[in-house]
């Protein structure tokens, strides 16, 4: 139970003003709950945490939003029952492609605390915060302190003769390492720039590294301790308990990684040049940063020509987005397609199977692994 200076901290104010592009919104009193249920609220396979059993009453509950899947898998892992915690963007949605609507921003105007990525993976997010200056609401950063990879400007042909220039072994050290990335960004993988969703010319696809996962799940509940101090305990012992399961997943990614047949390996999307650090491996993306981008002729016969010079037997594509340009690069090499999951946003399928971040990315460590010893 929060004691009444922390209650009065998170209490919900009968007025919220958040200014977002010169315009004032206004929200009206009262509790914050899911009503617009096709666009918000929790996954269904919500992960549960064993440290916050006891029933917390709704008005000594922490508002959280966060901003799209991975982001709920974390907090909701640290908090446990002892706050309400909301997605904004709808499962099945490409978050590249959410913009807040009047009643989204609302929403988060009337909640205690947003968390969200970073790195330029909320395109709106600079906004929300720049608008919350003076008022109630916390804003958490989770890749805050991270070392974020710039995406290269490549506007014609990027040069796949890669010559596999990564290091062995120069994947992280032991699970849990601070992750200020001491690794250059020179390993190999490949990110590209340029599409039409302004990641500020960076990758923010953090959360595919485990490792990385740990130190953002780390910055989520040193933040929340800060506001909510009486929590702090509960929130220190549901994030350990969490992380030990992501250092448990990084060691599996390790060790299912570390004697494959080849390094390097074909995507739709440029999102995984962060586990392509993590484990010595090559990326090589067709297109850039954003799923839907289209590449060029130019670059589409490159891949080709790479491809078959490599003997690659599978194209990676991933859900949420059209497998199109992977489908036809398969076909004119005579490979194979399969899903690489970027964890965006969780499918009906997913949901159905009880998936959550942990489920998916061994779903992705087994389609590398078979991709990689072909």
């Amino acid at each position: 139970m929060m004691n009444s200076k922390s209650k009065s901290k998170f209490k919900i104010r009968h007025l919220a003003v958040l200014s977002l592009t010169a315009t004032l919104i206004v929200s009206g009193c009262g509790n914050n709950t899911a009503g617009n249920a096709a666009s918000t609220g929790s996954p269904a396979n919500a992960p549960s945490s064993a440290a916050a059993a006891t029933t917390v009453p709704a008005a000594d509950k922490l508002n959280i939003k966060v901003s799209f899947y991975p982001m709920y898998e974390f907090t909701k892992n640290i908090t446990g029952e002892l706050a309400d915690v909301e997605v904004l963007i709808p499962a099945g949605t490409e978050p590249h492609d959410w913009e807040p609507t009047a009643k989204d921003m609302a929403e988060i105007s009337d909640a205690d605390v947003l968390v969200y990525n970073g790195a330029g993976m909320e395109g709106w997010a600079q906004q929300v915060v720049d608008g919350a200056s003076g008022s109630k609401l916390i804003t958490i950063e989770a890749s805050k302190g991270l070392e974020i990879m710039e995406g290269t400007e490549e506007e014609e042909g990027h040069d796949h003769d890669h010559e596999h220039a990564h290091e062995e072994g120069t994947a992280s050290g032991e699970a849990g390492h601070d992750h200020e990335h001491d690794h250059e960004d020179e390993h190999g993988e490949e990110a590209h720039a340029g599409d039409g969703h302004d990641h500020g010319g960076l990758d923010p696809h953090v959360w595919l590294a485990p490792a990385m996962a740990i130190q953002e799940v780390r910055t989520i509940e040193a933040a929340l301790s800060a506001a909510s101090p009486e929590n702090a305990a509960a929130f220190k012992t549901n994030s350990e308990a969490y992380i030990a399961k992501l250092q448990q997943l990084d060691q599996e990614f390790k060790d299912g990684l570390k004697d494959t047949k080849r390094r390097d390996f074909i995507t739709q999307h440029a999102a995984f040049g962060y586990l392509a650090r993590e484990y010595g491996l090559t990326q090589v993306p067709i297109a850039g940063l954003s799923p839907e981008q289209e590449p060029s002729a130019a670059q589409m016969a490159e891949i080709v020509e790479f491809a078959k010079a490599n003997n690659v037997k599978t194209i990676f594509f991933e859900t949420l987005v059209s497998s199109s340009v992977a489908d036809t690069i398969a076909q004119e090499i005579g490979a194979k397609t399969a899903v690489l999951n970027p964890i965006e946003g969780l499918t009906e399928e997913d949901t159905r199977n009880n998936l959550d971040y942990l489920g998916v990315m061994r779903q992705n460590l087994e389609a590398l692994s078979a991709a990689l010893n072909e």
